[in-house]
C-alpha cells in the first residue's frame, strides 16, 4: 500500500480510502458478516483511512465501522460527518450529533470531521458564528475532534470561497474521476493552501466500474480493468491524498489495492496521454449532445439528454453495459422522464438545439443502440 500525507493534518494515510457508505443490505439492514469481513481484509492489506456518515446504509454505517474497529484501532483513521440538512445546524445540535457518532463507531476521538454536503447555501448556515462549525471547534478543544473537515457538492470556485471562509479547515472530500474533472483546479487551490483531498467517485457512481476497450486502451500498455485505470488516474493527480472507493467485498477490497499499491499510479507521460485521450473524447461527445437542455421540455416526455448522456457513454466512452442497464431505469414515475422509444417524431425539439443535432434520428439510434429488446430483435 501507498501511504501520503494529508495535508495539514500530518496523518500518514493510504492511498486509497474505505467508503462506508455501500455495505451490502439484505431487508433494510446491513449483512454485517460480509461488511465486516471486507473492512477487516482492507485493514490486514494497509488500508487506514475509512469514511462514514451518519445516514449512510440506512444509518447502521457508523456502528458497523465500530465493530469492526473494535480492537484494531491503533492506527486507523476514522472520517465522518455532520448533516446540516433540515436540522438547527447549531453548535449546540452539532455536538450532539458528534456525541452520537462517538457511541457508535465507540471511539474515543473521530479524527477527521466533516460539514457533510457543502453547496455555497448550506455553507454560510453552518460556518456562522455560532453555527455547526463551533460546535465542532469545540470539540475539537476538548479532543473528541482531531481535524475539522468539509465534504463538496458546488460549483468548483465555491471550494475556494469556503476554504477561505473558514481557514481551519484541514481536508476537503470532493468528486473527481476520469469523467469529471470539474473540481481539479479547485483541488490544487486546496493542497497549495494546505489542506487534504479525498476524492469521492473515483470510478464515476459506478459507471467506471463497467468494462470499456476505449478506456482500457488509453495506456499504451493497456490496463486489465476501467476501475483500475480509473484508480490509477485519481491517484497520479499530485494534489489528490487518498481515493475513496465504496468496496463492500472482500474481492473489491483486493482488487482495489492492487491497484492502488503500484509504485507509480501514472507516469507523467502516461497521465499526459490520457487526459489527451480525455479531452478528444469529451470534444465527441459535446458534437453529439452537451446536455444544454434547450430542447426540453418534451411534450411526451422524452429525457432528451438523459437519453444522449447515456448513448455517449456506450459511443465515446465504451462504457455500453453500464448505459444500457442504465437505459431500462426510465420510467414514467417522473415527468420528463421517458426513453427514447417514446419520441413521436412530433418534432418540437430540432429547431431549439443550438448545435442542429437531429435529435429525432439520434434518439432513434440511442433505442436501438442501448434497448435490450431492440438489440435482441436485430
Amino acid at each position: 500500500m501507498q501511504y501520503r500525507v494529508l495535508g495539514r493534518t500530518g496523518l500518514r494515510v493510504s492511498a486509497l480510502g474505505f467508503g462506508t457508505m455501500r455495505f451490502k443490505m439484505v431487508e433494510g439492514k446491513v449483512d454485517e458478516g460480509i461488511a465486516i469481513e471486507a473492512l477487516h481484509r482492507a485493514m490486514d492489506l494497509g488500508v487506514n483511512y475509512f469514511d462514514s456518515a451518519v445516514g449512510y446504509c440506512e444509518s447502521q454505517s457508523e456502528a458497523v465501522l465500530g465493530k469492526a474497529l473494535k480492537g484494531r484501532r491503533e492506527g486507523m483513521v476514522v472520517s465522518t460527518k455532520y448533516p446540516p440538512w433540515g436540522r438547527s445546524a447549531t453548535a449546540d445540535d452539532c455536538r450532539q450529533v458528534i456525541e452520537q457518532s462517538l457511541s457508535r463507531l465507540a471511539v474515543d476521538a473521530i479524527d477527521v470531521y466533516h460539514m457533510h454536503g457543502l453547496d455555497w447555501e448550506i455553507a454560510q448556515k453552518v460556518l456562522a458564528t455560532g453555527a455547526a462549525i463551533d460546535g465542532a471547534r469545540k470539540a475539537k478543544e476538548e479532543g473528541l475532534v482531531r481535524h475539522l473537515a468539509f465534504s463538496f457538492h458546488d460549483d468548483p470556485k465555491r471550494m475556494i470561497d469556503i476554504i477561505k471562509a473558514a481557514p481551519d479547515l484541514e481536508v476537503v472530500t470532493c468528486q473527481y474521476n476520469l469523467l469529471d474533472r470539474a473540481n481539479e483546479d479547485s483541488m490544487a487551490y486546496a493542497h497549495d493552501n494546505g489542506l487534504g483531498v479525498v476524492v469521492m467517485g473515483p470510478v464515476g457512481g459506478g459507471r467506471l466500474g463497467f468494462p470499456s476497450e476505449q478506456l482500457q486502451g488509453l495506456l499504451p500498455g493497456g490496463t486489465s480493468t476501467t476501475p483500475e485505470l480509473a484508480l490509477r488516474f485519481v491517484l497520479a493527480n499530485p494534489n489528490v491524498s487518498i481515493a475513496l472507493s465504496g468496496m463492500n467485498t472482500s474481492e473489491m477490497v483486493e482488487e482495489n489495492v492492487a491497484a492502488a499499491s503500484r509504485d507509480t499510479a501514472l507516469t507523467h507521460e502516461e497521465r499526459h496521454a490520457v487526459v489527451q485521450a480525455l479531452q478528444e473524447n469529451r470534444r465527441l461527445a459535446d458534437l453529439y449532445c452537451t446536455g444544454c437542455g434547450y430542447c426540453m421540455p418534451c411534450p411526451n416526455g422524452v429525457n432528451i439528454p438523459d437519453n444522449f448522456r447515456l448513448m455517449n457513454l456506450h459511443r465515446v466512452w465504451g462504457l455500453t453495459a453500464v448505459a444500457r442497464h442504465r437505459y431500462q431505469s426510465f420510467g414514467p414515475d417522473k415527468p420528463n422522464n421517458l426513453n427514447a422509444e417514446a419520441c413521436i417524431e412530433c418534432g418540437e425539439c430540432e429547431p431549439k438545439c443550438p448545435q442542429k443535432i437531429p435529435i429525432i434520428e439520434q434518439l432513434k439510434e440511442t433505442h436501438r443502440a442501448l434497448c435490450q429488446e431492440a438489440q435482441e430483435a436485430d
